[in-house]
């Protein structure tokens, strides 16, 4: 029996090269309640590092439970994750790094989740050349609770035509079936690969593959990232047929459920993906959900009870939208950033005058930025609530624009344009080396 793929996972530079993406990937620890620095420091101890490795080899390795965690998701629901220990971590992100050779170039070009050289970008960028063309109505398929669904007897079964090494597929196996411990009960799982580990992204690619292929025998135009997939058309007729069609091949052949209430086949104006809105003529734009979603993750920052500095909550501000903005970066939306500013900055004016609180305390802060005495007390002595008075002029005048500019925050108007004619940076890396 060929052992080959297990030596090529186990070889030292692929575990070191993974255990480095996992400490840039950070996370929280799992069941043994092990850090990143603690697990790494328990490796270089005592040769731990070289007798592990010998435990994957050998075959005597067995994955620890999976931390179970839910989150909560915009539409009310929860998403369910499962966070694998640091070690097991490593190890599913060495035989990723190791599958993914092997499984990359069969997959279909309109795949764009999790993969190489790929990005939810690349993704939003066809879909809009496809509306472009005319297709301009959406089949948008949303597949229920997919990661806890995978049918773990079909997707060993897709495994095993590519790999022929029985200790891999049994550590995979292994993995797929480890026990999920969430609120100190124990869950044998029997089926799905629960987000949070770095090996279930390529395992439901695979899964996934076969929708592809055949939805390319059929000669669809459609786009897929991750579980979420749409397909273009010409009409609503023709979307219906496809709905139709596409559904029962997902229900009696990959043996998972089509969510009936969040699918639809409509315009694409009509609908959101990734984030964004795609307009009926292959323009990009923020869907409402996006904006209301920045809005409430403001308004979580900017929180007076929060108990943080001014200084801290612009530094917390500009991360995040930093961020957003980047992914962002494709919608035509000058004007709504405008309109975020200016309401970012009315926020933080509102949190600049609750951190007052008094009258005394918020004239003479008020006299200090420049303004006129009578103007201070006259709005200090206001009793008209603090959203109110973040909009008086008197507050503009004291926290101008400008002010905010020398305070650093950032601003989404001013970087947007920047930010579109600068391509995305190099991800840094850092060394590290545990075997």
């Amino acid at each position: 029996m060929s052992n080959e793929l297990m030596d090529a996972i186990c070889a030292p530079s692929n575990l070191n090269s993974a255990f480095r993406q996992v400490k840039r990937n950070k996370g929280a620890a799992g069941v043994d309640r092990l850090t990143i620095e603690a697990t790494e420091h328990w490796l270089r101890s005592h040769n731990n590092a070289r007798e592990f490795r010998q435990r994957l080899l050998d075959g005597n390795y067995h994955p620890q439970a999976i931390r179970g965690v839910k989150i909560p998701k915009a539409d009310g629901s929860e998403r369910q994750l499962g966070i694998p220990t640091v070690l097991d971590r490593w190890i599913q992100q060495a035989i990723a790094q190791v599958l993914t050779p092997l499984f990359e170039p069969h997959f279909s070009n309109s795949s764009y989740g999790f993969r190489p050289k790929r990005s939810a970008h690349d993704a939003l960028k066809q879909a809009s050349a496809y509306v472009k063309s005319g297709k301009v109505f959406v089949v948008d398929v949303d597949l229920e609770k997919y990661f806890d669904s995978v049918n773990h007897d079909r997707l060993m079964s897709r495994l095993s035509e590519a790999i022929k090494d029985k200790q891999v597929l049994k550590l995979i196996r292994a993995y797929l079936t480890a026990d999920l411990l969430q609120n100190g009960l124990v869950e044998q799982r029997q089926k799905g690969t629960p987000q949070g580990g770095p090996l279930s992204p390529l395992l439901s690619n695979i899964v996934l593959d076969e929708l592809d292929k055949e939805l390319e025998k059929r000669g669809h135009c459609f786009c897929r990232y991750a579980d979420d997939c749409n397909i273009y058309v010409s009409s609503q007729a023709a979307a219906e047929r496809v709905m139709a069609s596409v559904k029962g091949f997902i229900e009696s052949k990959l043996k998972l459920k089509v969510n009936d209430l969040k699918s639809a086949c409509t315009l694409v104006g009509e609908r959101q993906f990734l984030g964004y809105r795609i307009l009926n003529n292959g323009s990009l734009t923020l869907s409402p959900k996006t904006q209301l979603r920045l809005k409430r993750r403001v308004r979580e920052l900017t929180y007076r009870n929060r108990g943080r500095s001014f200084e801290q909550v612009i530094s917390e501000l500009n991360q995040f939208l930093r961020g957003w903005l980047q992914y962002f970066r494709l919608a035509k939306m000058t004007t709504h950033l405008r309109g975020l500013d200016e309401w970012i900055r009315r926020r933080l004016r509102c949190y600049r005058l609750k951190q007052r609180k008094r009258s005394y305390s918020i004239a003479s802060w008020i006299i200090s930025l420049g303004v006129k005495a009578n103007l201070a007390w006259q709005l200090a002595s206001s009793s008209k609530g603090w959203w109110r008075l973040s909009r008086n002029p008197v507050i503009n005048q004291a926290m101008p624009n400008a002010w905010f500019k020398e305070q650093g925050l950032y601003s989404l108007r001013e970087n947007y344009e920047l930010l579109t004619l600068q391509p995305e940076p190099p991800y840094a890396t850092n060394a590290c080396t545990v075997v």
